[in-house]
Parts: C-alpha cells; sequence; structure tokens
C-alpha cells in the first residue's frame, strides 16, 4: 500500500479492531469493516471497484451534504440552491473518489476506538487511532452529529485536533474567490475525474 505522509492520507488508513459499544462507535466502526474488506481486495477491485464499494458505507456513515456546507463555510448561503446540490453532490464524489484512490493494498495497519465523549452541542467524538506496524500511531477522531435520529460522521480530526474540513475551508475559500462557486464546482469534478482514472 503506498502510505502518503500527507494529512489527508493519515485520515484514509483505518480498520475495524472490534465490536463498538455505542451507537456513535458503530457508525465509525461499521465503516472501517467496509474499508478493511476494500484494502484486502484493493488489487482485484481497482480505482472504480472501490469507489463502487466505498460509496454505499461513505453515504451511510458521513452527513456528506452537511460536511459540504461547512467546509464551504459562510459563503453556502449565498450560492443559489441548485447549484449547493451539484457542491453537495461534487464533494461527496471527490471524498468517495478520495477514499478509493488512496486505500489501494493493506499493510498490516489497525484501528483502535479508544472511546467516546459528549460535547456541550450533544454531538459525540469518537477516538480512534491508527495502529501502523513500523510507524508511529496516530490519533483519529470523528465528529459524530444525530441528524433526526441518525449518527452520522461530520468531521474527522487528526491528532486529535486538526479539522479536516477546516483544512478543507482554507482552500475551497481560495477557490471560491478565484471564481465562485462555479470555480470550486469545476474543480471538484475534474479531482474526482483524475483520481477515477
Amino acid at each position: 500500500m503506498r502510505l502518503r505522509r500527507d494529512l489527508p492520507a493519515l485520515l484514509f488508513l483505518s480498520l475495524l479492531p472490534f465490536r463498538p459499544a455505542h451507537a456513535q462507535a458503530a457508525v465509525v466502526e461499521a465503516f472501517h469493516a467496509t474499508l478493511l474488506e476494500v484494502m484486502r481486495n484493493a488489487r482485484a477491485l481497482g480505482v472504480k471497484g472501490r469507489e463502487a464499494r466505498l460509496r454505499p458505507a461513505m453515504e451511510a456513515a458521513f452527513n456528506l451534504p452537511a460536511m459540504a456546507r461547512i467546509a464551504i463555510g459562510p459563503a453556502w448561503t449565498g450560492i443559489a440552491p441548485p447549484l449547493q446540490q451539484a457542491l453537495a453532490r461534487a464533494f461527496a464524489d471527490w471524498s468517495i473518489a478520495t477514499y478509493a484512490s488512496r486505500f489501494d493494498g493493506y499493510g498490516g495497519e489497525r484501528f483502535v476506538t479508544q472511546g467516546e465523549q459528549t460535547l456541550a452541542n450533544g454531538d459525540r467524538l469518537v477516538r480512534t487511532q491508527l495502529q501502523r506496524p513500523n510507524d508511529a500511531p496516530v490519533q483519529l477522531n470523528y465528529l459524530v452529529r444525530d441528524g433526526g435520529g441518525a449518527w452520522r460522521i461530520v468531521d474527522i480530526y487528526l491528532t486529535g485536533s486538526v479539522s479536516e474540513l477546516a483544512s478543507r475551508r482554507a482552500e475551497f475559500t481560495i477557490l471560491l474567490r478565484e471564481g465562485g462557486p462555479e470555480r470550486l464546482l469545476e474543480e471538484l469534478r475534474q479531482r474526482t475525474a483524475a483520481l477515477l482514472r
């Protein structure tokens, strides 16, 4: 497996260790079960096969439309609804394609759930650790939110505190400044196509 050293790569390397104790951890661990299957069969599946396997699991585990809104930030409210929908779809496609591209094999990594905590706003933080055979472990925390009776992931924190969506927002803000939501939409579509080649 190619182990890229950048932030997003570390966010995407994980495995299922054991059965969850709570519904919020169940969301994360069920998703990791699919990741494990994809990693073990990565070569046979190819990138498009991995994307097809990951799509339903990611749509079930992640609130991808909410993540798109959070990543775009305050500019979201000024975007026309049809373009909001297109951006949410493009963000979801890109997120899934990113996982499909990065999970291209298995190198003995283990993903361990360490516990959960309830935050002041009612969200839950599921604390996990990526354990790598020949490298230091990496702390990954999942922010899980109740969206009308279904708990779903809305952000991932590397080393316990670095928000993936905050990083995306900084990047998206530049694209929005360059050419508005249309520029961001085109960029997301181009990235997705490149990842799935």
